[in-house]
């Protein structure tokens, strides 16, 4: 049987000059913090640690270098770094489906299912694209759920 190996185009691309750093070519060069023997190019935003080109990170229209973003991840100080997010589809699928166990919880679930799943609609799903499938079965399942109630109560209680 024949083996085959998928193999990432960039493993045998060379890397650009740029990012590989300038080496110090003078003594009186400032240095990176983390890489002594290249050229600093921007000091941190945050710490004021001078990096080169491999330890620069842009974020926010600021420079930063990697053990900032570190810490502000950890102490949350960075505002638009996102540690988690929040899948409102998944929540809105499970209002419409797990009360359906005992039935009557659905007479609350359905229309909060329905509400949430209209009101985040446009909200991010998750940090990897999804679709709106949960939305929209969501939607379907506690739709029925509302329609079920709606004839149960019109045609058995009144």
């Amino acid at each position: 049987m024949p083996v085959r190996a998928d193999v990432y185009p960039s493993l045998f691309r060379q890397p650009e000059p740029a990012s590989q750093g300038e080496k110090l070519f003078i003594d009186t060069e400032t240095s990176c913090f983390f890489h002594p023997t290249k050229k600093a190019v921007v000091p941190c935003g945050m710490c004021g640690r001078f990096l080169c080109t491999l330890c620069d990170i842009e974020f926010n229209d600021q420079h930063i270098c990697s053990s900032c973003i570190e810490a502000g991840k950890k102490k949350r100080k960075i505002r638009n770094l996102e540690n988690n997010r929040v899948l409102y589809d998944s929540i809105a699928l499970y209002l419409a489906v797990i009360p359906m166990i005992l039935i009557w919880p659905t007479i609350l679930t359905a229309p909060a299912s329905i509400f949430y799943s209209v009101r985040h609609w446009k909200s991010p799903t998750g940090i990897i694209p999804r679709s709106k499938f949960r939305f929209i079965l969501a939607l379907f399942v506690a739709g029925l759920q509302v329609g079920g109630w709606s004839l149960f109560l019109t045609h058995f209680l009144l």
